[in-house]
């Protein structure tokens, strides 16, 4: 049987907060991290995906440009190229 403590580390864990619109976000207090979705469910699914890759998990990305074009539907050659790429972009 689980019990409660007083003595929560309050820096861990997950809360979540519903937004004005409807949708929840899910916020992990020790990164700081967070992701939003139309139910808890969702959103903590998002921030579980958020935290993998936060930790170095997932896929590298071999061709920047492909991914944005293909993924993202953005046009590489219209960004400013005076701008500070993502950490996974680089």
């Amino acid at each position: 049987m689980a019990s409660a403590t007083r003595d929560r580390d309050e820096s861990k864990g997950v809360v979540f907060v519903r937004e004005d619109d409807g949708s929840i976000t899910a916020k992990d207090l020790e990164t700081g991290l967070a992701r939003g979705g139309d139910t808890r469910a969702e959103a903590l699914a998002q921030l579980a995906e958020v935290l993998e890759l936060h930790e170095g998990g997932g896929e590298p990305i071999d061709d920047p440009d492909a991914f944005l074009r293909e993924e993202l539907d953005i046009d590489p050659d219209e960004l400013d190229d005076d701008r500070e790429l993502p950490d996974f972009l680089q």
